[in-house]
């Protein structure tokens, strides 16, 4: 198993973020949570990412940070800087060998090829989702944990990561946080619903 959970727990104070949950998610298996709004989505991906510490319980992820690829609700890229630039600097950051042609693909597979020039700044919220689903590609990561990837995305966008997200799933351990259910089920062999 890649990932492992046992009653994990999250609180802030007297605040419970996250009821005690149990799952395991095997290398290349998929696991989709879902639940309302304020049901601890977000928090569970936080956790399993290493951003937060579970208050409860015991949770094992079977990799390192450097790799694990995350799209949360921000998009973690510089809106002052270019789709270029932005995936340049990851790229460097992450030691990713032959950069420029990966981030010459994945700019070309998420439709942003003509754009990568542009100052994020001057993005609509899904260029800058699309832009943060290849920030979060870029260094081939093993993991790779979405929260509510779909958010802002257009048809065109929604059906990019359709079937990046299927080939995905052959390949590659996926943690998914979302509403549209329809569009990740059948890649989940595990399913987690939060109250």
């Amino acid at each position: 198993m890649l990932i492992r959970a046992r009653e994990v727990e999250k609180r802030y104070g007297p605040v419970r973020a996250l009821r005690a949950v149990s799952f395991e998610v095997a290398e290349r298996g998929c696991l989709l949570v879902t639940g309302p709004n304020g049901s601890g989505k977000t928090t569970l991906l936080r956790l399993v990412c290493g951003l937060a510490a579970p208050t409860r319980g015991m949770l094992e992820v079977g990799v390192d940070r450097s790799q694990l690829g995350f799209v949360g609700h921000e998009p973690l890229v510089y809106r002052d800087l270019t789709a270029l630039e932005n995936l340049d600097l990851y790229g460097r950051l992450y030691r990713v060998p032959e950069r420029r042609e990966r981030i010459g693909m994945l700019l070309e597979r998420f439709g942003l090829w003509d754009v990568r020039n542009q100052r994020v700044s001057a993005y609509s919220r899904g260029m800058t989702q699309r832009l943060a689903i290849c920030r979060s590609l870029l260094h081939d990561p093993r993991l790779l944990i979405l929260d509510e990837p779909y958010t802002a995305l257009d048809d065109e966008g929604a059906a990019v990561l359709d079937r990046e997200l299927d080939a995905l799933a052959r390949e590659r351990t996926l943690v998914v946080a979302t509403h549209d259910v329809g569009r990740i089920g059948p890649l989940a062999e595990t399913r987690l619903a939060l109250a």
